[in-house]
């Protein structure tokens, strides 16, 4: 049965919410029709409206009617079987477990990365990055590069056609790029890929309005 209202998806602020980008962006894509709730992160107002969405008192989280899903990889993972019609993984099936268990190493892994180099969309720095920064790079470099490998006859992306997999690795390749962190050809080409999209392109923009508006309000 079909949704008596739209669903709505809770996020934090464009600019640093990694973890929300990743279902904002694969329903985006989708053109699934959601209405989106935005709370910046680390403020009263946060605080003071998390507790009507969120169980935990995080971001993000997606509720549709008395329904609700939080955890990142929960609410993809919803959706797509919800809205998408199975397409937000391969259809292949080892390609299909591939894809989940790329996307599992990325949930659970990489702490270096996100904890030296937050997500900052607007971000520009040139300062290297810590050696174990680099081993979480290089781990994701091999992972992007036999995806590629495997599986990119059919498209840009790490599946050939965009999937959840690129949603959870959307947020690695925009540190690469605030960071400045070297990568090779097939990294690069894949990261231009993601940044080519519309649903990403229109993220990025709200980030840089946000960012804007923060500093006139200074």
């Amino acid at each position: 049965m079909p949704s008596a209202t739209r669903p709505t998806l809770v996020i934090g602020n464009k600019n640093y919410s990694s973890w929300s980008l990743r279902p904002w962006l694969l329903l985006r894509h989708h053109r699934v029709d959601f209405e989106e709730v935005r709370l910046p992160l680390d403020t009263p107002e946060f605080y003071a409206a998390i507790g009507r969405y969120s169980p935990t008192g995080r971001v993000p989280v997606l509720r549709v009617d008395d329904l609700v899903v939080w955890d990142s990889l929960a609410i993809v993972e919803y959706s797509n079987e919800r809205w998408l019609d199975g397409a937000g993984w391969p259809r292949d099936i080892a390609a299909r477990a591939r894809a989940r268990a790329v996307s599992a190493e990325m949930h659970s892994g990489f702490a270096n990365l996100r904890a030296q180099c937050p997500m900052d969309c607007v971000k520009r720095s040139t300062a290297p990055v810590s050696a174990d920064v680099l081993r979480d790079i290089e781990r994701i470099g091999a992972l992007w590069r036999d995806c590629r490998a495997r599986h990119g006859a059919n498209g840009p992306f790490l599946f050939g056609e965009f999937s959840i997999a690129d949603a959870m690795y959307a947020p690695v390749a925009l540190r690469i790029v605030s960071y400045a962190i070297p990568v090779g050809p097939v990294e690069r080409d894949y990261i231009d890929a993601l940044l080519a999209l519309p649903a990403l392109r229109e993220w990025l923009s709200d980030a840089e309005a946000e960012q804007r508006l923060r500093r006139e309000s200074r």
